[in-house]
């Protein structure tokens, strides 16, 4: 992975497209990090449910679900419409499922958000699987652990409702399910996996791997990366320390179990899936991504590094950028690695 000298090399340059959105979102920020709630609440427009696959001009249907409705835990599913060479009279091949959490430092976003929305359609159709965007509650009203809690609730939804999912026209094999996030949902991502493996469920649904997209650790040391790139992209270290102190418990510091999770003392059960970690050069956490794939590896656990140089945080979310859509490639190789043999077939293996 990147090492010190990396941190000198001049920011990529932007599609203006790309800049724009992520000057807004800097906007939406003081310089303490703390959040204009109101200016990015304006700026956080959300995309509606497709019931029809043309609508969206990308072959998907998607329809929102209640999880919990005590708890105001939803989640928005995505589904492909069924592969054009198929026989029309025979039953259709089962797909994976993709359980997504988004990003937005535990406290911003939702599943309906544009850019949300607009990734979780592409991988729904690019992979060819069931794509399931929960929407978690956000801190500073709901701290940890309510965000994993509600992860590990929806797989449980998932292990018994798979069958009646609203706008699956497509079966799923939960014995495909691949958990992935970006930043914070990232972050949500490996503690679900972790939760999952642990507790041994006696459940149809078994993690098959995890996709940890720029994933959002930290302690309280600063590492030279978060030194470096402050303020390099929409991303600064004021920013992560805001997001960390409004979701970890009050009076926690950032050497918090949800936060550092590479070290000693850290647990990993021995059922964790198989992983992906992608890193971008330009993001300030890839010196804690680092620390976390050298500890998925000093416990012995299977981890694919994908690194992309010139990458800012939140790349991924931006298809007019050449390595968001190359990611999209890897992370289809990824699922393909790992899903069931009954139907790799039908994913080009």
């Amino acid at each position: 992975m990147g090492g010190c000298d990396d941190h000198a090399r001049r920011p990529p340059s932007l599609p203006w497209t790309v800049r724009v959105q992520l000057a807004a979102l800097a906007l939406a920020h003081r310089r303490d990090g703390s959040v204009r709630r109101l200016l990015f609440s304006l700026g956080d427009l959300k995309s509606g449910t497709t019931s029809r696959p043309g609508a969206s001009g990308s072959g998907v249907r998607s329809a929102d679900v209640t999880i919990d409705a005590s708890r105001g835990l939803w989640a928005r599913v995505f589904s492909p419409s069924p592969a054009a060479d198929a026989d029309a009279d025979a039953e259709p091949a089962p797909v994976p499922i993709v359980v997504y959490f988004h990003g937005g430092g535990f406290v911003l976003f939702s599943a309906a958000s544009r850019p949300y929305d607009a990734f979780c359609r592409r991988l729904c159709r690019d992979l060819h699987a069931v794509v399931v965007s929960v929407n978690y509650r956000l801190a500073p009203e709901h701290r940890f652990p309510a965000a994993y809690d509600d992860g590990v609730a929806a797989l449980r939804y998932l292990d018994a409702n798979a069958d009646s999912l609203p706008e699956a026209h497509v079966p799923v094999d939960l014995s495909s399910c691949f958990l992935a996030g970006d930043s914070a949902g990232g972050n949500i991502t490996h503690h679900v996996a972790q939760r999952w493996a642990a507790s041994s469920p006696a459940a149809n649904l078994h993690v098959a791997g995890a996709v940890l997209i720029q994933p959002f650790f930290g302690g309280e040391e600063r590492t030279e990366a978060e030194v470096a790139l402050d303020r390099v992209s929409a991303l600064s270290v004021a920013a992560t320390d805001h997001y960390w102190r409004e979701f970890l418990p009050e009076g926690a510091t950032r050497d918090h179990e949800a936060a550092r999770v590479c070290g000693e003392g850290v647990e990993l059960a021995d059922a964790f899936p198989p992983a992906m970690v992608v890193v971008g050069g330009f993001d300030l956490l890839k010196d804690w991504q680092a620390r976390y794939v050298e500890a998925l590896r000093g416990k012995g656990k299977p981890v694919r590094v994908v690194e992309y140089p010139d990458a800012v945080h939140g790349f991924h979310a931006f298809p007019e950028l050449a390595d968001s859509g190359k990611f999209v490639e890897e992370m289809k190789l990824f699922v393909q690695e790992h899903s069931s043999t009954k139907h790799q077939a039908c994913l080009g293996i």
